[in-house]
């Protein structure tokens, strides 16, 4: 029954096996979430979706594929609602208090409940709203939406509105996290996840348990080992462009900012304005009387590093090409050319660009980045970072 779901993924785009659909199966055969849709929803989810870039497709097909009521004909909801019994008793002592339980007795119980919706959707051929009857809305009646009684079945309904519905058709809408959208801090971190190199350093801070089995054995008594906390030993050097043109784009480079700082433990980093030239700064407000010379910086962090450039790349030609095109400035080096020592120097580099990449072809000053950069340049979406990611790992 579940191959028309399978079948909607795959013509969504989630790339899920055969093997993963199978052990979906198996732990439906098991009564993993068999009364429950927000577990049953979970479970396919933890099952055959292998990458949160997928997330957003999943939730699509499954939208698709287990729809309300409102788009089904009256024939097809007969066949619908033959529940088992056992499936209303666990859906009884999971949502109604010991009292709403009794006051459903007052329609005879559970297989009266559904007996009556059964015979009204033979007898009612079109929709009714109000009333105490039919199946419909803003009205008594058990069965409808958008009304009120203790003991009813919500259908073709948005959300709970009394909390009281026995069983809910309801159409599902979930959250997007495509590959394709502009980041946020939480999205930032998935993808610079892929930036990782693992060590061990620091106290002895985390429990072994491995060592804690073996030594135990070994001893005859309990004996607890603890070894250093693994961390991410990626060494990360940021260079954010700031003013002007990056003015829109405040708040995604301070995400990333904010992810890489709680992502990397070892990450420095430095602003410039537009192009690198002979000095940078570590705060905006003292940029005239606190720079440090690159120089230095080159001095200081040594080829180990990953270098990141944050920018829109989106200034004169002159400011990269020449000596004294820098705006603010008068610059003795053209920028192409501490542009290329940085390279040089931190041959494990990228270019972050917040600019839509649709729009790149529009300025020639990212050509020109991107050339000196040998087309190493992404764009700041989820996509974007992780294909970033891969070059800086290579």
């Amino acid at each position: 029954m579940f191959l028309p779901f399978f079948d909607t993924l795959r013509k969504t785009g989630v790339p899920v096996s055969m093997r993963e659909f199978l052990s979906f199966l198996e732990a439906m055969k098991a009564g993993l979430s068999t009364y429950d849709i927000d577990a049953f929803y979970f479970l396919a989810r933890a099952t055959m979706v292998k990458d949160e870039r997928n997330l957003d497709k999943f939730d699509r097909a499954f939208a698709a594929t287990f729809k309300g009521l409102e788009k089904i004909s009256a024939a097809e909801v007969l066949n619908a609602v033959d529940i088992p019994a056992d499936w209303l008793e666990k859906l009884a002592e999971k949502h109604l208090s010991a009292e709403e339980q009794a006051e459903i007795k007052s329609l005879g119980g559970f297989e009266k409940l559904m007996e009556t919706l059964k015979e009204r959707l033979k007898e009612q051929e079109k929709r009714h709203q109000g009333g105490s009857k039919w199946v419909g809305t803003a009205g008594t009646s058990p069965f409808g939406a958008y009304g009120y009684n203790p003991e009813g079945v919500r259908i073709g309904q948005k959300e709970s509105r009394h909390k009281r519905a026995v069983k809910v058709w309801d159409k599902r809408e979930f959250k997007n996290l495509d590959d394709t959208v502009e980041l946020g801090t939480r999205n930032i971190k998935v993808a610079l996840k892929r930036l990782r190199s693992w060590a061990r350093d620091g106290a002895d801070d985390e429990l072994d348990i491995d060592g804690t089995i073996r030594s135990t054995a070994e001893n005859g008594y309990l004996d607890v080992q603890t070894r250093p906390e693994r961390r991410n030993a990626v060494k990360v050097l940021l260079f954010l462009d700031v003013g002007g043109s990056m003015d829109p784009y405040i708040r995604v480079v301070e995400e990333l900012f904010s992810a890489a700082r709680s992502e990397f433990k070892h990450l420095e980093y430095y602003y410039f304005h537009n192009c690198l030239y002979e000095g940078v700064w570590r705060d905006n407000h003292r940029r005239w009387n606190d720079q440090t010379p690159t120089e230095e910086v080159f001095r200081t962090y040594g080829p180990d590093y990953k270098c990141i450039f944050v920018g829109d790349a989106s200034m004169s030609p002159y400011e990269i090409a020449y000596p004294g095109g820098a705006n603010e400035h008068w610059n003795p080096e053209a920028g192409q050319v501490w542009l290329e020592r940085a390279r040089d120097q931190w041959t494990s580099n990228i270019w972050i660009n917040p600019l839509p990449e649709r729009h790149w072809g529009y300025t020639h000053s990212i050509s020109m980045i991107r050339e000196i950069f040998e087309d190493r340049m992404v764009p700041m979406t989820l996509a974007g970072l992780q294909n970033g990611m891969k070059e800086l790992v290579r």
